[in-house]
């Protein structure tokens, strides 16, 4: 059996990114744009897919495609937050006046 085919997208209208699994919406992180960033509010894997790494992958995602855009990012989401902590080179993305005031070490 095969692994199932997951991909995240961008919802600009909705401003969250959602990732899907075999073209079934499993979760999404929403943002609030900010200057030249985007705040990270929240993040929701839904309960069938839970326990599946879908947050990370979502996360990855979103903070890519961000950077992509030359965008930075403001981790409130605490399953953002702690994946910028755990991903050192995401820390970059996150200005430097923000970093302290987030508890997130320099870059």
């Amino acid at each position: 059996m095969s692994e199932p085919a997951t991909r995240v997208e961008h919802n600009a209208d909705h401003t969250r990114y959602e990732v899907y699994v075999d073209d079934e919406l499993a979760g999404h992180t929403d943002y609030k744009p900010a200057d030249a960033n985007r705040a990270f509010v929240h993040t929701e894997i839904f309960p069938r897919y839970e326990g599946q790494g879908l947050a990370k992958v979502l996360i990855r995602g979103a903070l890519d495609d961000t950077r992509d855009h030359q965008l930075g990012v403001l981790p409130f989401c605490p399953f953002v937050h702690r994946f910028v902590q755990k991903n050192p080179d995401y820390l970059t993305l996150v200005p430097s006046w923000a970093r302290e005031r987030m508890g997130l070490p320099a870059a």
